[in-house]
């Protein structure tokens, strides 16, 4: 899983960033959801056929186990395009096309690192295929990108499993049958209670189920700057809106070739 030229809105820059190695502590820079209590209740839209309703399910309920997290599963709003709702994470599949990666986690963030909405994709064209098309494939990257989506970074990035779907092993070929690194672990519900052990005094979760998308979710919004940063195995796109706010993607690399392409909106 790993690595390849993507493209974004036209005229954005791009700079690439010398790669930075795993850190036991696997916050994604400290982002997060502003709240005044916890736990507090986040809306996970279901935007997901049936072939990702098992995985969807499972990942919600592994969440759940956080101390500081209540996912609570919702309508999704976004469908195929899956356009990000303001205080939701808004989970879809399509087949997106050949277009190199497998899952993408993308968040918006204000004030640098408040989480203001969020949303994760499944690639349905390479999930398809024999090499993807297993039970324990499909719930480690839905896991993980919607892990991401809370403020997860990753626990390791060299292939190996440290049995958390926040890790880059691959349950394919010889290990399809695998069901480690499926499900968080302890270390995964410790990180979070270390990132949202603090309060806001707001919040920037939905307080009803949302059905409008948010600014920088739109498909018309374009970027006045982004850049590409690759890290190991992994890239992120950081794209700066013009309101002040950023939207973030983390990519997930699917094995084999990688074309140019864009995120599939």
């Amino acid at each position: 899983m790993k690595r390849l030229l993507i493209v974004l809105a036209a005229g954005a820059a791009l700079s690439a960033v010398a790669a930075q190695p795993a850190s036991a502590a696997h916050s994604w820079n400290n982002y997060h959801w502003a709240r005044t209590s916890n736990p507090f209740p986040l809306q996970v839209g279901d935007n997901v056929s049936s072939v990702w309703d098992a995985q969807y399910a499972a990942s919600n309920a592994d969440w759940t186990a956080s101390s500081v997290l209540d996912v609570a599963p919702v309508a999704g709003s976004a469908r195929k395009r899956c356009s990000m709702t303001a205080g939701t994470v808004q989970v879809c599949n399509s087949s997106y096309g050949n277009n190199g990666w497998l899952g993408l986690a993308t968040i918006n963030l204000s004030g640098g690192t408040h989480i203001t909405q969020g949303s994760a994709k499944l690639n349905d064209t390479y999930f398809s295929t024999a090499t993807y098309n297993n039970p324990n494939e499909k719930l480690h990257v839905m896991c993980q990108e919607v892990g991401h989506t809370f403020g997860l970074g990753h626990t390791s990035e060299d292939g190996s499993t440290q049995n958390t779907c926040m890790d880059y092993f691959s349950n394919t070929g010889a290990n399809a049958t695998s069901t480690v690194s499926t499900h968080p672990n302890q270390h995964d519900y410790d990180m979070l209670a270390s990132v949202y052990q603090h309060l806001d005094a707001t919040s920037t979760l939905a307080s009803s189920t949302a059905t409008s998308a948010g600014m920088a979710g739109r498909s018309d919004a374009r970027p006045f700057r982004a850049r590409r940063i690759d890290r190991g195995n992994h890239t992120e796109i950081v794209e700066d809106f013009s309101d002040g706010t950023t939207r973030i993607t983390d990519v997930t690399w699917a094995d084999g070739p990688r074309p140019t392409v864009d995120r599939g909106e």
